[in-house]
């Protein structure tokens, strides 16, 4: 299954983030080298948003992660939300549609 990891950020995210950065980017690379998380990152222009796309049986790496956060712990990130996500199409589709449809 797939889960979006969704964070709401402080309006002057991309400033107050820089002191965090080495540790949540470290945070990121530790799951995507245990299989969870597959794609990450900042929302842009405006920067008032992050994404991350994780794979699992469970919401339960999304929701480590955003405990473990530096942004989270250290407020840049105001909410966090995880969804399940039901992927249809493309090479990574966890419910591929029928070619006939």
């Amino acid at each position: 299954m797939h889960y979006l990891l969704m964070y709401d950020v402080v309006h002057d995210y991309v400033e107050r983030r820089a002191q965090y950065r080495v540790e949540h980017i470290g945070l990121a690379r530790e799951a995507v080298a245990r299989g969870e998380l597959m794609l990450g990152g900042a929302l842009a222009q405006p920067a008032d948003g992050v994404v991350l796309l994780f794979r699992g049986s469970s919401p339960a790496a999304a929701e480590a992660f955003a405990k473990s956060d530096p942004y989270v712990r250290n407020g840049i990130v105001t909410k966090w939300r995880v969804r399940e996500w039901t992927t249809v199409v493309g090479n990574d589709a966890e419910n591929p549609l029928p070619s006939k449809l």
